[in-house]
């Protein structure tokens, strides 16, 4: 029994006679049509119960099953509705088709909290060319990966056994033969994620002195008993897909190269100052960005927790003491260099690990943008910075609240999808920061005044309650609309925070399977290599080549991290290989 007492269950289990008992009375007096409806609805029951008894089965796949869906593109939060629900009155010139601007086709291009706003994926579902799937009604990256995407894949050139380029034609007689692009043949074998070499020295004992002769191990034997590899290797499994350590502790022994879950945190720990520089040297460009994306999630290190934290109170070593929460900062920062993510867990809170970044900014350059989700614990005080508050934020209260307004909602959905579009747009055309404030100030600004004031409308003439769940979605979107729509006066600010929501799935993934840090510094540790991974992700590079690249050339590192961010570091492997 639980501490809140015994629980009486909600849903009573009905006896499979009883119900065929009750279904054949219900025949006899019920219409055909009926009696089908109520069959229905029973076996729908049946089912239900049936599924949720089985091992394996989440709330996600039962709400997919009663079609539910947790998407909040406009075409599937809209999808239930009838396409003809009118608009509030007096609103009818806002409604979208009416103003020959791009985005009026009824397809959905803006981004969620959990989808990039310009990916494929996020096109309408029409079933042509534009819609995100292909000619075949498969959608777009879902389908076979090509040769060409096995980019680190070992190529065998086969030759023809009979013929060559510049041959004549054994078909036709009168033509040579000229080459063409190989056909590839894929095939995929398995191996353990660290594999082991052992290298038998034989020795020799002398019979009459006992002295013992030893082979001179190969070149290769030499070194550290886990190379530069071995190392990338754990810190991408461990910090770059959220794997345990006694996960694959379990899965290398199973394979017969054991790796105990010590060994790996005492092996990563160790090399985190070879790679460190980097870490130090993004933070220094982060800083000096001219767009600053963050957002936390919650965090554990037991070092801050339970019976660890009493310890620390007790010997007054814990500073601020009434501070509770434990946080992972996520921070996106576009700068003239190149795209930086990195992380930040501990006890502050994203404000303050925004402060302490921009602490290192020079003070010549121009305030950043900065985007968040407006929370006050999101900005950074002490600094100045133009904000910027993400609009799929302010959207998703009216998704929320769909079911209860429906017209409402529906107009300023469908009022937004135009300014995603716009955003898209701007995109897929690659125009610039101010090219794109040009754009969105021609095509959206008008959008948004007049939403603006349908908004102010619901709450001044009393269309809404001021507390219901619409009235305080609107009185969200008024009372950041500045830093909503900061796009509209700011070249390069942008309309939502994904990229840093999507930046934190790292860490949140980290803690799902992990569950905590024991302390402060395997926080420091995971901090470090989360950063190289997704930064060097975001740049299309392969991070365990990247990190196997940094193990390989510490001094090198050290002397000049600038040579090996993600986006430099092959330019200098190529420079060290000419050079030698």
């Amino acid at each position: 029994m639980s501490r809140r007492g015994k629980v009486e269950p909600l849903v009573e289990d009905v006896h499979a006679v009883d119900v065929e008992r009750l279904l054949e009375h219900a025949k006899a007096t019920l219409s055909e049509e009926d009696y089908a409806c109520l069959e229905k609805l029973v076996s729908s029951h049946a089912e239900l119960q049936r599924l949720i008894r089985e091992r394996g089965t989440t709330i996600a796949w039962l709400r997919r099953l009663l079609g539910q869906s947790n998407s909040e593109k406009t075409s599937e939060v809209l999808a239930s509705d009838d396409p003809t629900t009118e608009t509030p009155a007096g609103n009818d010139d806002a409604q979208p088709g009416n103003d020959g601007k791009p985005g009026n086709d009824g397809k959905p291009s803006e981004s969620t909290a959990s989808n990039a706003a310009n990916s494929d994926a996020e096109q309408g579902k029409d079933g042509d060319d534009g819609d995100g799937k292909s000619n075949g009604g498969h959608r777009k990256g879902h389908g076979r990966n090509g040769a060409d995407q096995y980019r680190n894949a070992t190529h065998v050139a086969v030759p023809h056994a009979s013929l060559s380029t510049g041959c004549g034609c054994p078909g036709c007689q009168r033509g040579k033969l000229y080459s063409l692009t190989p056909s590839p043949i894929v095939r995929i074998t398995g191996q353990p994620p660290l594999a082991a070499t052992s290298w038998d020295c034989e020795r020799l004992r002398c019979a009459s002195c006992g002295e013992v002769f030893t082979a001179t191990a190969p070149e290769a034997a030499q070194g550290p008993k886990y190379d530069e590899t071995a190392v990338a290797m754990m810190a991408l499994l461990r910090y770059g897909t959220g794997l345990p350590l006694h996960r694959l502790d379990r899965l290398q022994q199973s394979l017969g190269v054991p790796l105990p879950a010590s060994t790996q945190w005492q092996v990563t720990s160790e090399n985190v100052d070879a790679v460190r520089p980097v870490f130090d040297e993004l933070r220094r460009l982060a800083a000096n960005g001219s767009v600053i994306h963050n957002d936390d999630t919650t965090a554990r290190i037991l070092e801050f927790m339970g019976k660890s934290r009493a310890r620390l109170l007790a010997a007054g070593e814990l500073e601020d003491p009434e501070r509770t929460g434990l946080y992972t900062t996520g921070v996106v920062a576009q700068t003239d260099q190149g795209i930086v993510a990195l992380f930040f867990t501990g006890r502050n809170h994203a404000g303050e690990n925004l402060a302490d970044l921009l602490a290192q900014r020079d003070s010549a350059r121009d305030p950043p943008v900065h985007m968040c989700d407006g929370l006050g614990h999101n900005r950074p005080k002490g600094h100045t910075v133009v904000e910027a508050n993400c609009l799929i934020h302010g959207r998703r209260n009216f998704v929320d609240e769909k079911d209860n307004f429906p017209s409402h909602c529906r107009h300023l959905l469908e009022q937004l999808r135009i300014v995603f579009k716009n955003e898209k747009d701007c995109v897929e055309l690659g125009l610039s920061a101010h090219e794109r404030l040009e754009f969105h100030q021609q095509h959206s600004a008008t959008v948004m005044s007049d939403l603006k004031l349908w908004l102010e409308a619901q709450l001044d003439q009393k269309l809404v309650e001021p507390n219901s769940g619409l009235g305080k979605a609107c009185k969200y979107m008024l009372k950041r609309w500045d830093q909503l729509t900061a796009f509209l006066r700011v070249p390069g600010a942008p309309l939502e925070n994904n990229i840093c929501e999507r930046a934190l799935k790292m860490a949140i993934r980290h803690r799902n399977n992990s569950l905590f840090y024991k302390s402060s510094r395997g926080a420091e540790v995971g901090d470090v290599f989360m950063s190289l991974i997704h930064t060097a992700r975001l740049h299309g590079e392969n991070p365990f080549e990247y990190l196997t690249a940094l193990l390989r050339h510490s001094a090198q590192v050290a002397a000049d991290p600038s040579n090996w961010l993600p986006w430099t570091f092959r330019a200098t492997l190529t420079s060290l290989d000419l050079a030698a």
